[in-house]
């Protein structure tokens, strides 16, 4: 079997997101080199920047490849949430001339990823310590909001969770939060937690205290909001990252208790890394145990944040290898 699978290499790892897609090739076990980001706008079709990225690396005999996409997958046809890309998973293959060629969504990929990093890559927000085989939860805001978890298996083992937990119903908590999810509602409608806990998220909360203030409309990104509130240039832009960790604990505090994530929970995506200093002592932790008579549950679920630069591509090639042993 280890020489059967030996010759699958080197192998395409790919993690797809709204924003961004990022590449790499596993050349040997859990030895990834090459690895680039290319910007999905730049791409008409992923089967394009697939080629681009192999083009730049010379094009290897790649025949085994996995992806990892923000989005459910469900049978042959991907059609991305937040961004235009959408292609058979078949037609994909057989365009790239792959003999293997799986799709995973990516916060699968974050899952299976946590089984893969070293201590140096985490941060600890508050909590005491990890139990054993108990699940670990894993969410992390950047373009949209994903979540996962890793369950653990009677053989000792561990599985990931497929599922589309960013888009659950936001439930606000206070006064203020029940005016942004009003402000909020009037323009989408249905209000998901994606909607607050993302890159639009911010600036979604940031409009609605502006608008609470008679302040006119702005136009804001992301990092503006982040730089004037941590510059102490902008009161508004300090309120509206306060709030962005405060639903953001209540969000990981729920699907703490839903998957009983004693193993802990881990917060990646691009957000939470551009204000580390700040967010260990965000409201985050406060509001995570903020749960009436579950207080002291939580209390003990250590938070960390992933500082690994590309977990889901190190996560992506575990749910490859998985999918190779058992089919080859």
């Amino acid at each position: 079997m280890s020489s059967t699978l030996n010759k699958t290499y080197p192998r395409l790892l790919a993690d797809i997101g709204g924003t961004n897609a990022r590449f790499s090739l596993e050349v040997a076990p859990e030895r990834l080199e090459h690895t680039e980001v290319f910007p999905c706008q730049e791409y008409n079709t992923v089967v394009d920047a697939i080629k681009a990225y192999l083009a730049k690396t010379n094009n290897p005999p790649v025949k085994h490849a996995a992806i990892a996409i923000a989005n459910p997958v469900v049978g042959d046809w991907v059609q991305m949430t937040n961004h235009h890309w959408a292609f058979s998973i078949e037609t994909t293959r057989q365009a790239l001339k792959f003999d293997v060629l799986i799709l995973i969504n990516d916060f699968t990929a974050q899952a299976y990823a946590l089984s893969k990093l070293n201590a140096e890559e985490l941060l600890q927000v508050g909590g005491s310590a990890c139990e054993l085989h108990a699940p670990k939860l894993v969410l992390g805001p950047g373009t949209g909001l994903g979540v996962s978890a890793l369950i653990p298996c009677c053989d000792g083992s561990y599985t990931a969770l497929a599922g589309e937990g960013g888009h659950v119903s936001f439930a606000p908590f206070d006064d203020t939060e029940i005016m942004i999810w009003h402000y909020a509602r009037k323009k989408y409608g249905h209000v998901s937690a994606e909607r607050f806990l993302s890159g639009a998220g911010l600036v979604l909360i940031h409009a609605a205290l502006a608008d609470r203030e008679g302040i006119g409309s702005i136009q804001m990104t992301p990092e503006l909001i982040s730089q004037q509130a941590l510059s102490g240039k902008s009161p508004l832009c300090r309120l509206t990252l306060d709030i962005f960790c405060t639903i953001l604990g209540t969000v990981a505090s729920n699907m703490a208790l839903i998957l009983g994530a004693r193993g802990g929970v881990y917060l990646s995506g691009g957000i939470i890394p551009r204000f580390i200093d700040y967010f260990k002592t965000s409201p985050f932790r406060l509001r995570f145990e903020n749960k009436g008579r579950f207080a002291a549950y939580l209390a003990a679920i250590p938070v960390y944040v992933v500082l690994s630069e590309y977990p889901g591509l190190k996560g992506v090639a575990v749910a490859l290898n998985n999918h190779l042993k058992a089919h080859l």
